[in-house]
C-alpha cells in the first residue's frame, strides 16, 4: 500500500525521497527488515500471552531424550510467522500484482488450516487434532486455486523473444502486442504451461508434452497441471509438518529454502538478468521477492524464540502454511522440478516416514512381527535414537540445506 502512496506523492507532488520506492531492491530490505523487527517484538508478546494464558504444547511419550522438558511449551506461534510475513508484504508490495494475491491468499488458507488443527489439539484437547482427510482436502482445495489461477489467469505469462526465421511453439498462445527493447530485440508474452528442467541444454518443459501424444489431448493439459500443483503442496506441505519435530529445524531449513527462491523470483523476473542467465523471463514476477524477503525475515526473526531450548513451537499453523508457501513458491517460479534437491531435507524427511510404514507393513505380513528401517521415524528422530543433541541435528540439516540450495542454483547454469 506504501508503494501506491508514495507513488501518488512522486507524480502528483514530485517530493524528495519517494522516487526510491520504485526500486524493487528498496522495498525487499525495507520488507525483510520490517519482518524482522514484527517477529522480534511482536515475538515477545505472542509468547507471553501464550505462556500467560497456559497455551502449551501435549508431548507425546516418544522415548526421547529430554522430551519431557518440552512439556508445556506455548505453542501456535505459528501466528507470529504469518503477521511478519503478511503486514511487510501488505505495506511494500504491489498488492495487485496476482502473484502477491495468489501468495498471500496460500499463506492464510493453510496457516487457517495449521491454526484449526492447533485449537482442537490445545482446547479442545485432542491430540490427533484435525482430522487428516480435513488437512488433506484444504491443501486438494489450495492446488486446485493455484492451479486453476497460474493456467488460466491471463496476468500469467511468459515473454518470448522474436526471432527471425524461428517461430513460436503451437503451444504458446500470444496475449500481448509485440515490444521492443531499446537494445533492438523484440519479445510477446505467451500463455503456456511451462516449467524448468534442470541438467539439460533446453532446460525447458512443457507439461502438455505429456499427452501430446494422445491425438486432441493437448487441450486438456490444464487437468494434468492442476493435478500436479495439487501434489506438489500437498507433499511439501506435509514434508515441513513432518520435519518440525526440533527446536529450529523447520524453521532454519526454510529460512535457507526462502533465500534460494528469492534469487529464482529476482532474477526471473529481471530480463537483463534473466537474458545473461539464458532462463525464462515472467514479467511482473520480480514484485515476488519482497513476500519472500519478508519470508525469510519472519523464519530468522522466529528462530530467535525457537532455537534450542525453543521458547514457542510453531504448530502446524506455521509448518503448514511454510511448506505450501514453499510448493507454491516453486510453482509460480517455474522451479518444481527442482523441489526434490532445494527441499531435500522434507523430501527425506517425508521419505523416511513412507519406508520405515511400508516395511514394518511388509515384514509384518512376511513375518508376522513389524521390522524397522530406522530407529525411529522421521529421520531426525533416527538420529535422536543414536545420541545426537537436538541442536547439532538441526544445524546439520540446515548445512545439508544449504548445499542443495547451492546445488540448484548452479543448476542454472549446469546443462
Amino acid at each position: 500500500m506504501l508503494y501506491y502512496l508514495f507513488t501518488y506523492l512522486k507524480n502528483e507532488f514530485n517530493y524528495t525521497g519517494t522516487g526510491m520506492w520504485q526500486f524493487i531492491t528498496f522495498r525487499i530490505t525495507m520488507a525483510l527488515l520490517l519482518s524482522l523487527v514484527i517477529s522480534l517484538l511482536l515475538g515477545k508478546r505472542i509468547v507471553k500471552y501464550l505462556q500467560r494464558k497456559q497455551i502449551g504444547e501435549t508431548i507425546r511419550d516418544l522415548g526421547l531424550a529430554g522430551e519431557q522438558t518440552k512439556k508445556g511449551t506455548p505453542t501456535m506461534g505459528g501466528l507470529i510467522i504469518l503477521s511478519a510475513m503478511v503486514i511487510p508484504t501488505l505495506l511494500f508490495a504491489r498488492v495487485m500484482n496476482v502473484y502477491i494475491l495468489l501468495i498471500l491468499l496460500c499463506t492464510v488458507w493453510l496457516g487457517l488450516i495449521g491454526f484449526i488443527d492447533d485449537y482442537i489439539k490445545v482446547f479442545k484437547k485432542n491430540k490427533e487434532g484435525l482430522a487428516g482427510r480435513f488437512k488433506i482436502l484444504g491443501q486438494v482445495g489450495l492446488g486446485i486455486i493455484v492451479g486453476t489461477t497460474l493456467y488460466f489467469n491471463e496476468n500469467v505469462v511468459m515473454s518470448r523473444e522474436i526471432m527471425d526465421g524461428k517461430k513460436l511453439a503451437p503451444y504458446e498462445k500470444v496475449v500481448s502486442n509485440e515490444r521492443v527493447t531499446p537494445d533492438g530485440h523484440r519479445f510477446v508474452d505467451v500463455k503456456t504451461p511451462i516449467t524448468t528442467i534442470p541438467f539439460v541444454k533446453n532446460h525447458e518443459f512443457n507439461y502438455s508434452k505429456l499427452i501430446s501424444w494422445i491425438p486432441g489431448a493437448e487441450k486438456f493439459t490444464f487437468v494434468i497441471y492442476i493435478l500436479i500443483v495439487i501434489l506438489i503442496i500437498t507433499a511439501v506441505s506435509n514434508g515441513a509438518n513432518l520435519t518440525d519435530g526440533l527446536d529450529g529445524l523447520a524453521t532454519g531449513v526454510s529460512a535457507v529454502i526462502g533465500v534460494c527462491f528469492g534469487i529464482f523470483a529476482y532474477v526471473s523476473g529481471n530480463i537483463q538478468f534473466a537474458e545473461y542467465l539464458n532462463i525464462m523471463y515472467i514479467p511482473h514476477l520480480g514484485e515476488l521477492s519482497i513476500f519472500i524477503a519478508a519470508f525469510v525475515g519472519a523464519c530468522v526473526g522466529f528462530l530467535w524464540y525457537n532455537a534450542y531450548p525453543a521458547q514457542v513451537f510453531m504448530g502446524d499453523t506455521g509448518s503448514l502454511a511454510l511448506g505450501g508457501i514453499i510448493a507454491s513458491l516453486a510453482i509460480i517460479v517455474r522451479k518444481e522440478l527442482l523441489l526434490p534437491i532445494i527441499c531435500g531435507v522434507f523430501f527425506v524427511e517425508s521419505l523416511s516416514v513412507m519406508i520405515q510404514v511400508a516395511y514394518f507393513k511388509y515384514t509384518k505380513k512376511k513375518y508376522g512381527e513389524g521390522r524397522r528401517v530406522f530407529l525411529m521415524s522421521p529421520l531426525h528422530h533416527h538420529y535422536q535414537k543414536l545420541g545426537y543433541h537436538e541442536s547439532k541435528i538441526a544445524v546439520r540439516f540446515w548445512i545439508v540445506t544449504i548445499i542443495c540450495v547451492v546445488f540448484a542454483i548452479a543448476t542454472l547454469k549446469m546443462r
